[in-house]
């Protein structure tokens, strides 16, 4: 059993827009109250020893969505960048965004180089934010670099290994998730870190984002904590190998 907090927790932040379906109010609302939840999350996690958060925050299909949303979104985005960067910084809070960002404004785009550049030494809780992200663009961009290397005669075929290529993947140094949160009742990974979830334990709760606190996320480190993570191996190998360490 995990007896410890898990390093990497991955967050879905999704029913927004059904929360305010649900209290009679326009979507808009809904992601303005989904910030609010983020807010408290990434300062719960950082309180408690989290080492690792990344929570999707728009993905590459979500451009589908009516205009007038999608602006609000991205909006809203620019303007957490602007007033939360503060409280992160002195907070020693490393900042990393990551997906395709040539959609995004020059604006964002901007604001997100100096907000990086401004956290990138800070020793706390590295949140990772997940806009205009995609598990399979993740995977097709990490190929392309790597062949592009290979072409370019900068590396081997001999030398790709799952090692390397998750050194290509918008998460490289950062350990893969041990602990993946899909709130709203669905039941699925949404194209979300697909070559990173490869082992991580899903929790899957009813709440919606806009009501996430932190009791919800104490809920879902203790299922994590009754979780045997094997790893492909038995039961048997992994007492034997705790019994060895002990």
């Amino acid at each position: 059993m995990a007896d410890e907090l898990p390093k990497h927790i991955a967050i879905i932040m999704d029913g927004n827009g059904r929360w305010a379906n649900q209290q009679g109010l326009p979507r808009s609302e809904g992601h303005q109250a989904g910030y609010q939840a983020a807010r408290r999350i990434v300062r719960y996690c950082g309180e408690i020893g989290i080492k690792f958060l990344t929570l999707f925050a728009f993905s590459s299909e979500n451009w589908g969505r009516p205009n007038a949303e999608v602006q609000h979104i991205m909006n809203l985005f620019y303007s957490a960048l602007t007033q939360e960067i503060d409280e992160l910084h002195q907070n020693q809070v490393r900042l990393k965004v990551i997906g395709d960002m040539s959609q995004l404004s020059r604006a964002v785009q901007e604001k997100i180089i100096t907000d990086e550049n401004l956290t990138q030494n800070n020793t706390g809780l590295t949140l990772l934010l997940a806009v205009n992200y995609g598990g399979r663009w993740d995977i097709v961009q990490a190929t392309q670099q790597i062949a592009q290397k290979v072409a370019n005669h900068k590396l081997e075929l001999s030398e790709i290994n799952e090692s390397l290529f998750s050194q290509h993947l918008a998460t490289n140094n950062c350990p893969d998730p041990d602990l993946l949160i899909r709130p709203s009742s669905e039941q699925r990974i949404s194209n979300f870190l697909i070559w990173q979830l490869a082992y991580a334990e899903i929790y899957f709760t009813t709440e919606m984002w806009p009501d996430f606190n932190p009791g919800t996320i104490d809920q879902a480190i203790q299922f994590y904590r009754l979780r045997e993570r094997r790893f492909g191996l038995t039961s048997a190998q992994i007492k034997a190998t705790e019994g060895s360490q002990g």
